[in-house]
């Protein structure tokens, strides 16, 4: 379920910044590096908690472009609520290296700044990216126990 709340921004109509995330992380998920790169701000921010943080869009498209063919990703949004220019989202988020699924929960926040993400910061909880090695690990042998969405 997603849920578009919140109030508009002075550039945004109700719900459209809830909706440009959205779209960036099903651009993510497509490998869709247009989308990607039109949706990020020039001086955006990615932050992974506990990683190091990337500044501009040319980095963290890099990052992204630097990943095609090597890994595949999947996001499945919970909630997705806008507060103004703020966006926050639960989603699962799913890393695939071939026969590898790391399949483990995001809490996302992002701001949106005149149609383009300025922050994009993913909570997530390392324990759980274990969890979800192993997992992924026994379904790469055992593929009906691979996680599915």
């Amino acid at each position: 379920m997603t849920e578009h709340t919140g109030a508009p921004t002075e550039t945004a109509p109700r719900g459209a910044n809830a909706q440009i995330v959205e779209t960036f992380l099903y651009a993510l998920a497509d490998q869709d590096f247009t989308a990607i790169d039109a949706l990020l701000a020039d001086d955006v921010v990615y932050q992974n908690v506990g990683l190091p943080t990337i500044r501009g869009r040319r980095r963290v498209v890099k990052l992204m472009r630097g990943m095609e063919g090597r890994m595949g990703f999947e996001v499945a949004v919970h909630r997705n609520v806008a507060e103004g220019s703020t966006v926050l989202n639960e989603r699962t988020d799913a890393m695939v290296f071939g026969p590898l699924r790391l399949q483990f929960w995001v809490c996302g926040v992002f701001e949106v700044t005149d149609g383009r993400i300025t922050l994009w910061r993913d909570y997530f909880d390392f324990f759980d990216m274990l969890k979800a090695t192993a997992r992924g690990l026994l379904g790469a042998v055992v593929p009906a126990l691979r996680p599915r969405m």
